[in-house]
């Protein structure tokens, strides 16, 4: 077993750290012929939302290949998701941003601008391999597990990350003007292809972790809920079934509940 994967991504400079605004801003939209794709993987995205029967589909799917081991009603989906995002990501993306002196908001303009499909599916659903391999490349990420199994889903997705990684790393990706733009630290493709590689021979391979995650124990709980698809599916089933509840829950509760964790819930 492979388990002496680099543990946590130091931060570095990058373009994205002194380069001009605008020269930022023009390398995120890239060249004007892409722009097209990129509004179609976007409408795309957008109207995989009124596709009940297909979501449904794809979390059976995923309960029959072994990646999740209950599957939450929609409104679970939409309250977990709330609280994934508003306890877990944003909050997680500010104090990395912070630590790196990057503008947290202008950062979000340029991952947009970069790949506008990737930022409208926060739980990956309803993404295709393309767009959750290029929303893995495209920002340092806390815990990239979560993604990875979403990968792992689509019949070689895995294997085509790393190859798209080792484009990235060559400089020989079509998106590596854009992505160049945005990714926070110079090393990161090759330490998370060196952790993919390790992880595809060996599932129980430590993930790698973004650093301001790897050295605050306050983020324990937070990654061992929502670091791993397994584990944020099984938070989600934990959320308010009923309309009532879930707008009670969301009304009343502005810290992250630790009696749902996934600490406070192993046998």
């Amino acid at each position: 077993m492979e388990h002496d994967v680099i543990q946590k991504l130091e931060p570095m400079a990058t373009e994205r750290h002194h380069a001009p605004f605008y020269r930022l801003l023009a390398d995120a939209i890239g060249p004007l012929p892409g722009v097209a794709g990129k509004a179609r993987r976007l409408a795309a995205i957008l109207a995989e939302y009124g596709h009940g029967a297909e979501l449904d589909a794809r979390l059976a799917r995923l309960q029959a290949r072994g990646l999740i081991d209950a599957i939450p009603t929609r409104l679970q989906l939409v309250v977990g998701s709330i609280d994934m995002v508003r306890f877990w990501i944003s909050p997680a993306a500010a104090d990395y941003y912070r630590s790196q002196g990057i503008d947290f908001t202008f950062h979000q303009i340029l991952r947009f601008l970069d790949e506008p499909a990737s930022m409208a599916d926060p739980v990956g659903f309803f993404s295709d391999p393309d767009n959750i391999i290029g929303h893995l490349m495209q920002v340092v990420h806390a815990n990239p597990l979560y993604d990875l199994q979403l990968l792992d889903f689509h019949d070689g997705g895995v294997e085509s990350l790393c190859t798209q990684l080792a484009q990235m790393i060559a400089g020989t990706h079509p998106r590596s003007q854009s992505i160049g733009a945005i990714v926070e630290e110079p090393d990161y493709h090759q330490r998370l292809l060196t952790f993919v590689r390790a992880w595809q021979r060996d599932r129980s391979t430590p993930p790698v972790l973004r650093s301001n995650i790897a050295e605050n124990p306050a983020y324990r709980e937070l990654e061992a809920t929502f670091g791993s698809l397994t584990e944020a599916m099984r938070y989600f089933c934990r959320m308010p079934t009923t309309v009532a509840a879930a707008m009670r829950y969301l009304l009343t509760t502005h810290r992250f509940p630790s009696h749902l964790s996934a600490l406070a819930n192993r046998n």
